[in-house]
């Protein structure tokens, strides 16, 4: 069909945009981060619509596009706006996963869930001291949410609880820079392997839980 060649075409566009960016992100080229970031996540809409993907499924990623550009500005204005935006993304999954993972019950290692919930109560005592006084609070509620999506995506099996761990990863070494704590070597690209991979598990795994009745 020809939506289905669509959907390759995009797939493979993501692909090649996405070793684009990290190729350019471990070489240190901020023009080449600069001109392909901002393509990331419409290509990966575009694949979702062309795979009959649900709305709230584009709008998460929509508002991850928004999330990427705003924190290309190196201004503290920005970077909230970009929290705010990729918090509005996580609301969006948060919905898609109580709607299709009610048919899929939680994986016996729901530990993992309650793993998340103490990880994020040292990493954010941890962090508090370190970071500005008018990011703490906006840090502490975005990590609840980000987790709680994590914890979400438990339930629609290990595709999406893996996007969703990773998801967690990239934040928090996002959340480290920021408290101005030491960095491995190049931190940018392993903020952006981690979270691309999180973004497309996530999708992979709504696009193949979901049925038709489910993608409006």
């Amino acid at each position: 069909m020809r939506r289905d060649r669509y959907a390759s075409w995009a797939l493979a566009a993501f692909a090649l945009l996405a070793l684009g960016d990290l190729v350019g992100v471990a070489a240190g080229s901020d023009l080449a981060h600069t001109l392909l970031k901002p393509l990331l996540m419409p290509t990966l809409a575009l694949y979702v619509v062309f795979s009959g993907g649900p709305r709230l499924l584009v709008a998460a990623l929509a508002f991850g596009w928004g999330g990427d550009t705003l924190l290309l500005a190196d201004a503290d204005p920005a970077f909230l706006a970009g929290m705010a935006s990729f918090a509005a993304g996580h609301v969006c999954y948060l919905a898609l996963f109580r709607r299709q993972g009610t048919a899929h019950p939680r994986p016996r290692g729901a530990g993992l869930v309650l793993a998340y919930g103490a990880a994020l109560g040292v990493t954010v005592a941890l962090l508090w001291p370190d970071l500005p006084p008018d990011m703490r609070v906006p840090v502490a509620g975005y990590s609840l949410l980000l987790t709680a999506m994590a914890g979400g995506a438990t339930t629609l099996g290990l595709t999406a609880a893996t996007g969703g761990a990773l998801f967690l990863l990239s934040d928090t070494l996002i959340a480290t820079d920021v408290a101005d704590w030491p960095q491995a070597p190049r931190p940018d690209f392993w903020i952006m392997l981690t979270y691309l991979a999180a973004q497309a598990l996530l999708v992979r795994s709504v696009l193949t839980s979901g049925s038709a009745a489910e993608r409006r």
